[in-house]
């Protein structure tokens, strides 16, 4: 009897330890998930996190870019003019045919004009021999309306320059136009001014600058130069 009495308790006791055993590895179980899913909440909040952080970055960068488009269009917009003009000394010239920025229909060939070159005037810039005069709608690839070399008046009537010399604006219709007037003081002539008459000159900064140059190969030779700038509407 006490054989049959041992198994039934040896039993018993295995079933307990079967039970225990059971519910460790169910709480094990249960703690190595929870551990998982901490574990992959943390994970996607690091990874929501950098996301944030790189949308943040993104947007600050794209933010910059509009930044900085904006500042070079602007300074587009305000660049001035055949800027390498200021690396030389200039004088004052006036004009009776300009005002208030914007050029007298009359200096136009147009049918509202009369195709008559700008009055203009200056004082007489020492050292200087002669003068040459040039305008220049920069607008239209350096078109050149005006052409005068070996000048030496410092006072011009309106009509001064022949045709030969000059043609006045005539931009498309509904069109604003900027031109430029150049009164180039020199100590000598050159040996000709450069640049097509009535035409574009893709290289009207290389040609202006040939007129530091005299006819004997002198450098040297712009002393100053005078300018006037307005504006035209047809």
């Amino acid at each position: 009897m006490k054989k049959p009495i041992i198994l039934v308790c040896i039993m018993i006791l295995a079933l307990c330890t079967g039970c225990g055993s059971s519910g460790d590895v169910s709480e094990s179980a249960t703690e190595s998930s929870s551990v998982t899913e901490s574990s992959t909440d943390t994970a996607v909040t690091e990874e929501e996190t950098s996301e944030e952080a790189t949308t943040e970055e993104t947007t600050t960068e794209e933010a910059v870019t509009e930044d900085a488009v904006s500042t070079a269009t602007e300074a587009d917009s305000t660049q001035k003019n055949n800027a390498f003009i200021d690396d030389y000394d200039s004088f004052e010239v006036t004009s009776t045919s300009l005002n208030n920025g914007v050029w007298n229909d009359v200096i136009s060939n147009t049918d509202k004009g009369s195709n008559k070159s700008p009055q203009l005037q200056w004082d007489a810039v020492d050292g200087a021999g002669l003068y040459v005069i040039i305008m220049d709608d920069p607008d239209s690839w350096h078109f050149m309306h005006w052409k005068s070399d070996n000048v030496t008046e410092t006072s011009l009537d309106e009509g001064w320059a022949p045709s030969s010399e000059y043609v006045g604006p005539y931009p498309p219709s509904g069109a604003t136009r900027t031109y430029e007037v150049y009164v180039v003081a020199l100590k000598a002539p050159v040996e000709r001014v450069k640049g097509a008459f009535n035409a574009s000159n893709s290289k009207f900064e290389e040609n202006f600058k040939a007129l530091d140059t005299d006819a004997e190969g002198n450098s040297g030779n712009i002393i100053a130069i005078g300018r006037l700038s307005g504006t035209f509407t047809y």
